[in-house]
């Protein structure tokens, strides 16, 4: 078959495959579909990143750090500081240093963190303990109501009094804000589960749900105090509901913002271990293979001594080596010069009352050595090391006198 005839066939069947998908065509439709590919890096590493923005676009100048070296300085513009995140590490010298900031004129507002505890007479929260306020468990509050109504002895009501507050209330699981001039609250979707009370009644505002108070502010010197129960309704998934975001705006108007947060970032290995788990893997795997490797015994295992080789001389050369680490070649030499010294007792009586001289012509006489060698084998001697060969001829020497008594 010639090419001419090869390109003929080859159009025919496109021309065949454009005529049967003609039909199809027609039957098209166009359409566009989105994927929700989640909250974006940003978003997931700063839960207040809407709430920035919500500022912002209202005017509010916003600045956010993550460690409170410097407080912002009030005497150019008013100053607000938002601390939204944890104060575990707060120290008695940075929570004073913080108040009296906010004497001078500034703006607070922080999250309560810890439980009054009565025993303790205290929470553990220096800022709440500096303040004087107390938060509690809301169904604590609940449990001393019911106890209270028990130990009455008038007749007990049908309900309490948050009970029919909560009964007449809108959406008794709100908090309530009141403002002057406005006839309606606000509301807020603040953690219902905590309770702030003021018990030394230094609250100027609060805002209420049924049950518990969830705001508190208060007058401070110069300055203003915001206490809340949570933040939640601040971060991006419950900023847009009901009044939160009014909420934010009203409590930092006309002053410049700073959030005082720890924004998440990944570090190198979480980031290694997300896209490159294989990698990971076999480095581990191969780390360990080398360790092995190297770990492993070079050449034979030298055998067990056997038991039948400890014979008593090795025993005593054993002894005798743990002594003259232990004490010392001098103390050794004492030892064997004592001995011959007691034996020389019993061979001859009255050997103690002898002088020196005497007594060393008398070991000379029985065991038929020099006086000179006897005198220098018991001479006192200097505490200075020996050598080797030195003190294997001073051993032997006692030991020769020794044998001889």
């Amino acid at each position: 078959m010639s090419r001419r005839v090869w390109i003929v066939v080859v159009a025919l069947v496109l021309l065949g495959i454009a005529g049967a998908g003609v039909p199809l065509i027609k039957h098209l439709e166009r359409y566009e579909e989105r994927v929700d590919q989640g909250p974006s890096p940003e978003v997931r590493a700063n839960p207040y990143l809407a709430a920035e923005t919500f500022l912002r676009q209202r005017g509010v100048s916003v600045r956010v750090i993550q460690a409170l070296d410097t407080l912002p300085d009030t005497s150019q513009q008013t100053q607000t500081l938002m601390l939204l995140d944890t104060r575990k590490r707060m120290t008695p010298a940075e929570v004073s240093q913080l108040l009296s900031w906010v004497r001078k004129g500034g703006r607070l507002l922080f999250v309560a963190e810890q439980v009054w505890d009565e025993t303790k007479g205290q929470s553990g929260d220096l800022l709440l303990d500096q303040l004087q306020i107390h938060q509690f468990m809301a169904h604590d509050l609940r449990e001393q109501d019911r106890r209270r109504e028990r130990e009455q002895t008038k007749p007990v009501i049908p309900m309490n009094a948050p009970e029919i507050e909560a009964a007449q209330t809108r959406w008794p699981e709100l908090t309530r804000l009141y403002v002057q001039n406005e006839n309606d609250p606000a509301y807020m979707s603040f953690d219902t589960d905590f309770h702030l009370d003021d018990p030394q009644d230094h609250a100027l505002s609060w805002a209420n749900s049924a049950d518990a108070t969830h705001l508190l502010q208060m007058v401070y010197g110069e300055g203003l105090v915001t206490i809340v129960t949570d933040a939640d309704l601040w971060k991006t998934h419950a900023i847009d509901k009901y009044d939160n975001a009014w909420l934010l705006w009203y409590l930092s108007q006309g002053s410049v913002v700073t959030m005082q947060l720890r924004t998440d970032h990944t570090d190198l290995f979480s980031r290694l271990w997300k896209y490159f788990p294989q990698a990971l893997l076999t480095l581990a795997l191969c780390t360990a293979a080398g360790l092995w490797h190297h770990g492993m015994r070079q050449g034979p295992l030298q055998p067990e001594a056997t038991r039948a080789r400890r014979q008593l001389r090795e025993h005593l050369r054993a002894s005798a080596d743990f002594m003259l680490r232990r004490s010392g070649q001098h103390a050794l030499l004492r030892a064997l010069q004592q001995d011959i010294l007691r034996r020389a007792r019993q061979r001859h009586p009255g050997f103690d009352a002898l002088p020196v001289a005497e007594q060393w012509q008398t070991l000379a006489r029985i065991t038929r050595q020099s006086t000179t060698h006897i005198g220098q084998a018991l001479r006192p001697r200097v505490e200075e090391r020996l050598s080797s060969t030195e003190f294997t001829r001073q051993v032997a020497y006692l030991q020769t006198l020794r044998n001889a008594l």
